[in-house]
């Protein structure tokens, strides 16, 4: 695996990476701010999934939406918010490249005069609407925000969910909001990824005019926060729902610490494809799930494993409980099969090549460079990312499962049917969610 690319650094801080890529006439403009929602503050959630919206709707020099001129110039965009960070990304014909980085670097520079109270309402309120929508009022939509809240404690940067709490969404106020971006939204705390049909000497030249003379800002400080779950954490709400669902959760490593790839590979041959453990023995075999899944969810701090299976009917979140841990058990005690670490392998390497299709996108390879440098300051990661999943053995995923997904350091989630908490696993306590 090797991907060619230049770095450079700006004056001003920014991280430039270059890819050369003349298969076809277009070029990938990737810019990452290292800022998510682990960055906000108890009582001040939600700002930088807000940050997403308010980026879209105009800067000084172009106080207008940023969708129209560069889709007029035959561009797709998007942008997206996580924990750990936001990007946002064009991928744009060759000869449109000034202009995306003209657009880019006015937001990135001069925002702030053009947020206007008006903007900020506006989109706060678009991002209330979009809360109903995609979490209360969609079946186990809730579900993130109960598991986050219960793997990790109330002032921890990781117990709340992006999209922020409705509360703090209401009080948050112009100047707060202002002072967040002043905070990382600056070269200092981003990096700037072009690939494509671009000749590097020139390209950097243009990313050095249009955002060379943005003002750095300060440096942002990592943040670290240890967490750990001692005990068995049971919790269910009722929800508008038909079937009742189980979900399990683990805190685990960071991604790319150790341990964090071969989470990957146990979680898929545990529940995710036809072929995997709790698929053909909860769905396929015994037929007391309709569903199941399971996913090593990688975060810059450190991650959570999640299985998630939905009870069939006649059925009861105590069987899938019982059958799930049974099915960890046997892998903690007699490791994976050489058939199912060779399929894991290629699953990964075949994912991890997937994403490198095109230059620009979610995944693609400018998208690579920008999450490599990012997270390990190291854009060359490439063949030391898929190294980590080669190298994994029956031995190391045996260890990893026997370590983390103990059956009394877990949540136990269950969402039932509103009038029917007998439904949820045994023992559980009514969790507050909103």
């Amino acid at each position: 695996m090797n991907i060619p690319f230049t770095r450079h650094t700006l004056d001003n801080g920014l991280d430039v990476l270059l890819h050369e890529d003349h298969a076809c006439p277009i070029v990938a403009v990737n810019i990452w701010y290292h800022v998510g929602s682990k960055n906000e503050q108890p009582g001040r959630t939600g700002f930088a999934h807000l940050f997403e919206h308010l980026m879209f709707e105009g800067s000084q020099h172009h106080d207008h939406g940023f969708f129209q001129p560069l889709q007029g110039a035959g561009a797709t965009l998007n942008g997206s918010t996580n924990a750990d960070r936001t990007n946002y990304w064009e991928v744009v014909p060759t000869g449109a490249l000034e202009l995306a980085l003209w657009m880019e670097s006015d937001r990135m520079g001069y925002l702030l005069p053009a947020l206007t109270e008006a903007k900020f309402t506006n989109q706060r309120d678009v991002v209330l609407n979009e809360r109903r929508q995609n979490y209360e009022n969609r079946p186990y939509g809730l579900a993130p925000m109960a598991l986050l809240a219960a793997l990790f404690a109330p002032d921890h940067p990781y117990h709340w969910t992006t999209i922020g709490d409705i509360a703090d969404l209401q009080a948050a106020q112009l100047d707060e909001v202002r002072a967040f971006f002043r905070r990382y939204y600056h070269p200092a705390n981003a990096s700037i990824a072009l690939a494509g049909d671009i000749d590097p000497v020139q390209a950097l030249a243009l990313v050095d005019r249009y955002f060379g003379e943005i003002e750095p800002g300060e440096p942002v400080a990592k943040i670290h926060v240890d967490a750990s779950l001692p005990r068995d954490v049971r919790i269910y709400f009722e929800d508008r729902v038909e079937l009742p669902r189980l979900y399990l959760a683990w805190i685990t490593p960071a991604m790319f610490a150790e341990g964090d790839a071969d989470l990957d590979l146990a979680t898929d041959l545990l529940a995710n494809g036809k072929t995997s453990r709790l698929y053909r023995r909860l769905v396929f075999d015994e037929r007391l799930a309709t569903d199941v899944s399971a996913s090593q969810n990688s975060r810059e701090m450190m991650g959570y494993a999640q299985i998630t299976a939905t009870a069939a009917p006649g059925h009861t979140l105590a069987e899938l409980e019982r059958v799930i841990f049974e099915e960890i058990a046997r892998l903690a005690a007699e490791g994976p099969t050489d058939e199912e670490i060779d399929r894991g392998r290629v699953q990964a390497e075949a994912q991890f090549m997937f994403r490198l299709q095109t230059v620009g996108g979610f995944g693609g390879k400018s998208d690579q460079l920008n999450a490599y440098n990012t997270f390990l300051e190291d854009p060359a990661y490439f063949p030391k990312d898929l190294q980590r999943y080669q190298v994994c053995t029956k031995a190391s995923l045996q260890a990893v499962v026997n370590r983390y997904l103990d059956p009394s350091r877990r949540v136990t989630l269950s969402i039932v049917p509103h009038g029917r908490a007998t439904l949820a696993a045994p023992d559980s306590v009514m969790a507050a969610v909103s």
